[in-house]
């Protein structure tokens, strides 16, 4: 079933999410639930939904890369490289901002973007739907993607990270690229 995505202000965003312990039709729905509510989303288009983001305090989350969609249940990185992928260079004090190549964004914040920095090769280890564990590595868009989303299921918002390392936020108003200020 299709579920409305909570914005940013909703404080059930900010909470840790709980270890899945059952894996059970109840499970299956949430699956489903955030399956649906992934692949309806255009404007702007979802990579990623986590659990959080429909208000389910579970560590979950569906990445849809590439046409596929894969479930991630009770994530973790447990490896990530030294190196960086992102737009380093972007500084906030240009009279007219340019978009960089890699813009991270939230459907929980939508038409919001930011040159985040994110490791460019990560090793996960999660469950499936049937509970069985798998570990591998990642890279490039996927790591990206895969970063954002456990960021959710831990309570952290992309924005928190463009604090952190203090980069520029931009909001997508008819096509042109505006900066916006973060408090």
């Amino acid at each position: 079933m299709i579920k409305k995505i909570i914005k940013v202000t909703d404080p059930k965003l900010r909470i840790k999410s709980k270890v899945i312990k059952n894996f059970d039709k109840k499970l299956l729905k949430i699956i489903a639930d955030i399956r649906d509510t992934l692949i309806v989303q255009k404007d702007p288009e979802g990579v990623g939904l986590a659990a959080p983001q429909i208000g389910v305090n579970l560590k979950i989350f569906i990445m849809k890369y590439k046409s596929k969609q894969q479930v991630f249940i009770n994530p973790k990185i447990t490896i990530v490289s030294n190196s960086t992928i992102g737009v380093t260079s972007l500084s906030s004090d240009k009279p007219q901002p340019k978009a960089p190549k890699i813009m991270e964004g939230c459907l929980s914040l939508p038409n919001f973007y930011g040159p985040l920095t994110r490791s460019p090769k990560i090793k996960v280890v999660y469950q499936n739907e049937r509970g069985e564990k798998i570990k591998e590595f990642r890279s490039g868009f996927e790591a990206q993607i895969i970063q954002h989303e456990v960021d959710h299921l831990n309570g952290v918002l992309f924005i928190d990270r463009l604090l952190e390392q203090k980069k520029p936020l931009f909001e997508l108003v008819n096509g042109e690229w505006e900066e916006v200020e973060l408090l």
